[in-house]
Order: structure tokens, then sequence, then C-alpha cells
């Protein structure tokens, strides 16, 4: 599937790559001023945010160090049932270390209220998270980003490591997914 098949699924970009560096670069001068003379760690949650996050880390101009999780919520249906798996784990322990999450989308809030309670009882100094957009009116448990890049409806979004269907992450920008891609997939899911 070449970059054009891609791009014709889209409805409409919601954030160009432009305004994406521009919102990564004024969320790392944030981080830069509030861990001044520290040294963060910052945990991707693998895969949406990491391409999110490779530009973030690469904007932040303090000495942080870098892990990765994977997390898979699981359950009957299309929808997040509550319940999580850890898939990958962290390779370094964060006890006593300022922690900052990086993740693409905050929803519902199920799979990173779980995330962070797990994180929280590793006792690290400080934990924060940080996520490119954030669904507010999706939120299902009281999780709330310290850093948040863009808040967007309950739309359905790809790109910029975003993915349906594992497509779509490599395009440079947020677009709208359109409905009958999506509902099409559904269908013959089912």
């Amino acid at each position: 599937m070449d970059m054009d098949m891609l791009e014709q699924d889209i409805e409409r970009v919601l954030f160009t790559e432009e305004a994406l560096r521009t919102r990564v670069q004024e969320l790392a001068g944030q981080i830069d001023r509030d861990y001044a003379g520290r040294e963060p760690i910052l945990i991707s949650v693998l895969r949406g945010s990491f391409v999110f996050m490779a530009d973030l880390v690469r904007s932040i101009t303090l000495p942080c160090t870098l892990d990765f999780m994977a997390v898979s919520s699981y359950g009957a249906g299309t929808t997040s049932s509550g319940q999580v798996k850890i898939t990958k784990d962290l390779s370094e322990s964060i006890e006593g270390k300022d922690v900052i999450v990086v993740e693409d989308i905050l929803d519902s809030g199920n799979t990173l209220s779980y995330l962070l309670k797990l994180l929280q009882a590793r006792h690290p100094a400080s934990i924060r998270l940080c996520t490119l957009l954030d669904k507010p009116s999706r939120r299902t448990k009281p999780v709330e980003a310290d850093y948040t890049g863009f808040s967007v409806d309950d739309l359905f979004v790809v790109g910029y490591g975003l993915d349906f269907a594992e497509k779509y992450r490599n395009l440079p920008y947020i677009g709208i997914l359109k409905p009958c891609v999506y509902e099409e997939e559904l269908v013959t899911a089912d």
C-alpha cells in the first residue's frame, strides 16, 4: 500500500506536519523548564507513541534517558475492557527517578489509569503524563495529562504513529480517517 493509497482514506488533515513540529517543540520547552537541573526518564508506550517520542526527545535539551513499555487492552469487541496486560516491561528500574510517560492519545483513560498505578508502585521520585492527543469526551477513568499536545473531539484519527489496523502510522500528519474505511473493516471482522 503506497502513500497515495493511504492518503485517499483520509477525510481531512487535522494537524499538519508544521503544526505537530511546533507543538512538540513547545512541549519540549515546557519539559526543559519543569525539569531544569534534573534528568527525567521518558517512557514511551508502544506502539503509537514512537513517532511523537522520537520528535519530543530530539527537542528536549536536558539530559534524559528513555525506556519503552508495551501494553494491550483486551476483552470482547473493539472497545477496551479496562483489563490491561503488559507485553513489554521496562528495561530499568524507575525507583527514585523523575518519570514522564509519553503516550500518543489519552482516550478512555482505562489503560493509562492502570499503567500509572503500576508505575507509581515502583516508587519513582515523580511521575507525569505527556500525551500528544487528549479526547476528554471519551474519559471513563479520572486521568489527566500534565502535558497535552492537542485536545480533540471524538474523531477517528490516524498518522504520526497512530494507526488503524496497523496502517497509516507513517503519515507525516494527523488526519481523520474516512468512516467508510473503518466501518468496512468492522463489518468484515464480524
